[in-house]
């Protein structure tokens, strides 16, 4: 029994491992940690751990629940932004033309791929980001806590009104999973930020009749409502370069291909690993029995 108990030790390490995000030593001069204002100090401990650094090593800051709020309060209901400020970002400048390399953690309102529009949409590109909490958290803090930390890193402030798409961006794209999943929804938006400079030119009720359209392509029904977030987050894309814009969207496409990709070989690895425990446990099963 106790071979057994042993390799289901073992299982359950390499299955933890392997599911978590491992981090290399990100310590760097152009890198930037935003904690929560409402984090303790143990789940400072706990964040800098999923971070892969040393508290210290890098230049920290913090962001707290109003500014979460001045941001987002046009767009998220006051229920999900909550009183605290929590979830935590590592972000560091990256040297390569690789878009964005994201890794979220205990965040369960928003996904990998919501952020990297949102930031694509917003002109953040070339940076690495962990997104962590030291518990299960919407992580409305964190794009705020993104906006901080590149704009201390670059110290170049970031566009008002992009800012503003980017926090409407992913609220809508947020909300429209709960109904019609993620993919769903990141796509449906992508499309429609692909015709700007047309709808631009549509009236309100035209534009109602584009998203329907593009909807139906994805077998999906929209309520009233959703159509009305999604007429609303043109009208505020529309104000900005529609062009540049368009050129964002193929990289944050591409980026969200690649993101695709890696969590694919992740899973793949993750089911080999437990098959392959899986049979050592058996045969020591088989031996004992």
């Amino acid at each position: 029994m106790k071979y057994i108990k042993t390799v289901s030790m073992v299982v359950a390490a390499a299955l933890f491992l392997c599911s978590f995000p491992i981090f290399a030593d990100n310590s760097s001069v152009d890198a930037c940690a935003v904690i929560g204002a409402d984090c303790t100090e143990g789940d400072v401990e706990n964040v800098y751990r999923d971070f892969g650094v040393t508290r210290g090593s890098v230049k920290e800051i913090t962001v707290t629940n109003e500014e979460e709020r001045e941001l987002l309060s046009d767009y998220i209901d006051s229920s999900i932004i909550g009183t605290n400020s929590i979830s935590c970002v590592y972000l560091q400048l990256s040297e390569t033309n690789e878009g964005i390399d994201i890794k979220i953690n205990n965040i369960s309102w928003c996904t990998e791929e919501m952020y990297i529009n949102a930031l694509t949409t917003v002109g953040i590109s070339n940076v690495n980001v962990i997104i962590s909490a030291p518990y299960s958290v919407s992580g409305t803090a964190a794009l705020t806590g993104i906006y901080k930390a590149y704009e201390t890193l670059t110290g170049k402030e970031l566009d008002s009104t992009a800012k503003d798409a980017g926090a409407d961006e992913l609220t809508v794209t947020a909300e429209l999973s709960d109904t019609i999943g993620s993919e769903d929804s990141i796509a449906i938006v992508n499309e429609l930020k692909e015709i700007l400079n047309e709808t631009k030119d549509m009236s309100d009720e035209e534009l109602r009749g584009q998203i329907i359209k593009i909807a139906d392509e994805y077998n999906v029904s929209l309520t009233e409502d959703q159509i009305t977030q999604l007429i609303s987050l043109c009208r505020q894309l529309e104000k900005m370069d529609t062009t540049e814009l368009l050129q964002r969207v193929e990289e944050a496409k591409e980026t969200i291909r690649k993101l695709g990709e890696v969590k694919e070989d992740a899973k793949g690895f993750v089911n080999k690993i437990e098959t392959f425990f899986k049979r050592i446990a058996n045969f020591f099963a088989n031996i004992l029995s």
